[in-house]
């Protein structure tokens, strides 16, 4: 097995009741986060959204942000197609997504499973913690990307870590028999998807406490890896305009909760 024992082996880029939304309706925005309105301001968010969260650190600022996060709306998996075509659009071209661990544009109908279409990646991978397609951690757009079939094969359900060789279809990208390691640009997307479905899911509403872990080969149990991994792709690469607005259109169209970690990723490390 190969396997780089530096993360700087290759440099980064710089850097309510919850509700279920019916099929084929759009889900209403929040008043005071009107579809129209540009990225939402730090200062905005801490004087309202997260007000029970600021000033706090360690186990009471990540029970505070699961209370605030876990009202949400919630999608049928059926739904997340189409929400995906919108949450991961091209800013350059509004008929395409683009995939998160080639960074390809793809045709937003060019959807499926045959080879060459995009599909819905589990970031975390949905037998960690065996949740399925279930509504809820199953259909959180939070963690689920358009990427390329075979890519999303070829990552599996592996955990996160550095090392592996490259993909041949998906160049910047590593893979071994335990790990899975992004292209450089979305090392931080990674981490703070991971590190959002840890807070969210702490073992209610039926769904296994979703923790992640500085390991791999997790298998079938709710953790996810490489915690030490996760936390320095955070910093070295911190949220960009694409991950931003992301998060902001699944605040305003779709799940009306947002992951914090992109709002401030400082609080990975307030956390863990």
């Amino acid at each position: 097995m190969s396997r780089r024992h530096s993360l700087y082996a290759r440099p980064l880029l710089a850097a309510a009741a919850t509700v279920t939304v019916l099929a084929g309706t759009a889900a209403a925005a929040p008043a005071d986060f009107p579809p129209d309105r540009c990225s939402a301001t730090a200062a905005a968010l801490d004087d309202t959204y997260y007000q029970d969260a600021v000033g706090k650190t360690g186990t009471e600022l990540k029970a505070a942000l699961h209370t605030i996060i876990s009202n949400q709306t919630k999608l049928s998996y059926s739904q997340v197609w189409n929400a995906l075509k919108t949450t991961d659009e091209d800013p350059a071209n509004s008929s395409n997504v683009v995939l998160l661990y080639t960074g390809r544009s793809q045709s937003k109908n060019d959807n499926g499973g045959n080879v060459g279409q995009w599909n819905r990646e589990h970031v975390w991978a949905k037998s960690h913690g065996d949740f399925g397609t279930a509504t809820g951690p199953g259909t959180d757009i939070h963690h689920l990307r358009p990427t390329d079939v075979q890519v999303n094969s070829s990552r599996g359900n592996k955990d996160f870590d550095n090392g592996g060789g490259e993909l041949g279809s998906a160049p910047g990208n590593f893979t071994d028999s335990d790990s899975f390691e992004p292209r450089d640009e979305v090392k931080g997307d990674v981490a703070r998807m991971i590190l959002y479905m840890a807070v969210r899911y702490e073992g209610g509403d039926s769904f296994a406490d979703l923790e992640p872990n500085d390991q791999v080969n997790n298998g079938s149990a709710p953790k996810m890896g490489r915690l030490s991994v996760l936390g320095q792709w955070s910093r070295q690469d911190p949220p960009d305009t694409f991950e931003k607005r992301r998060n902001d259109v699944i605040f305003e169209q779709f799940q009306h909760n947002r992951n914090p970690f992109v709002d401030h990723p400082e609080w990975v490390g307030a956390i863990w």
